[in-house]
């Protein structure tokens, strides 16, 4: 391709936009399915029930310390599935980009999304590019959707927690969204800060047994983070969550930077983290498992399921190092925009 930039020719669905499609997206996504440049893919057929979720992808700034926008939308709809119990099996891929931006950028980030995608072992099948007038994009958004499969014995869900279960996080919290805050803030904090975009669907196969589910909820706390993620789940179970404050799994280094911002780590976006509540007996060797795995290996138990008391609303309280109590309420609002 001899230009440099997107024009609005690429969007033409001409000439331009088959050597866009032929000699960018084609070189790194490399599905038979996709290759075939047909309207729709045909999957095999799959036994257990059909898994369905839809993301679309709009951070700023694109490129971040561990990932791009492209790491975020092949992980970020994996895990969606991931989290319902789902082996996910395809994923469709549809860009919007603005008119003027640069082709060097874009091929980076379709790079990623090849190379990840192949990693994780689910297709990007099929997809869709759209051009758009300067000014009517920030750069480049992306969605994804995909596609999975449920074994029929697992039903996992957010209003499924119990009192008695424990609640298990897959290691650190606040990685990502202290990394995409301090880039847009234009700080530079240092240390080990950066993204924890992976996809899940591996490590929630490895504790996922073929016959029972002791795993009662499963979630990824994106947007809101733990806290808010933990708020939802309170409310559709109809329980209270008890965290404890010396258990949570934060780096030094997100401690920092959030008080360096005035941020709490708890309300921040994670892309790599796994949220389980199972039953008590399991919870353990839980965790065991969960260590085994390059995406776990920080996994820890970090609060307890309760009954409401009659007459109250559900909450969530974290109960801190000291031995207070502090409520932990929905985030309300978001500190900075587009964060996933």
């Amino acid at each position: 391709m001899d230009k440099k930039t997107i024009s609005l020719d690429h969007g033409s669905g001409g000439l331009a936009s088959q050597k866009l499609i032929g000699e960018l997206f084609l070189k790194y996504l490399t599905s038979p399915a996709l290759a075939s440049l047909e309207d729709c893919a045909v999957l095999d057929e799959q036994t257990g029930r059909i898994a369905m979720s839809t993301d679309s992808y709009v951070v700023t700034p694109l490129f971040f310390p561990g990932g791009n926008i492209g790491e975020l939308a092949v992980n970020g709809t994996i895990n969606d599935l991931a989290m319902r119990g789902a082996r996910p099996i395809a994923l469709s891929l549809a860009l919007i980009i603005e008119e003027g931006f640069p082709l060097d950028d874009l091929e980076k980030i379709i790079q990623t999304i090849g190379r990840v995608s192949e990693e994780a072992g689910v297709a990007i099948v099929t997809g869709d590019t759209k051009v758009v007038p300067k000014g009517a994009a920030d750069g480049l958004f992306i969605n994804t959707t995909g596609i999975g499969v449920v074994a029929h014995h697992c039903n996992i869900s957010g209003k499924r927690a119990k009192p008695g279960d424990k609640v298990i996080i897959s290691g650190s919290l606040g990685d990502h969204g202290i990394t995409i805050m301090s880039n847009q803030a234009g700080i530079d904090i240092g240390g080990d800060i950066a993204s924890d975009t992976t996809s899940l669907h591996n490590l929630v196969a490895s504790i996922l047994e073929p016959e029972t589910c002791d795993v009662h909820v499963m979630r990824d706390p994106t947007r809101g983070g733990l806290a808010t993620t933990l708020c939802e789940i309170a409310q559709s179970s109809k329980v209270n969550i008890i965290l404890e404050q010396d258990k949570l799994p934060i780096k030094p280094s997100v401690n920092t930077a959030c008080e360096i911002i005035g941020l709490d780590p708890l309300y921040l976006a994670n892309e790599g983290k796994c949220l389980i509540i199972c039953t008590a007996s399991r919870a353990e060797q839980l965790v065991k498992i969960m260590r085994q795995t390059p995406e776990g290996k920080d996994s820890a138990i970090i609060g307890t399921v309760s009954t409401v008391e009659q007459g109250k609303k559900p909450r969530v309280t974290l109960t801190t190092t000291i031995g207070g109590t502090r409520l932990l309420e929905p985030l309300t609002g978001e500190p900075l925009p587009r964060i996933c």
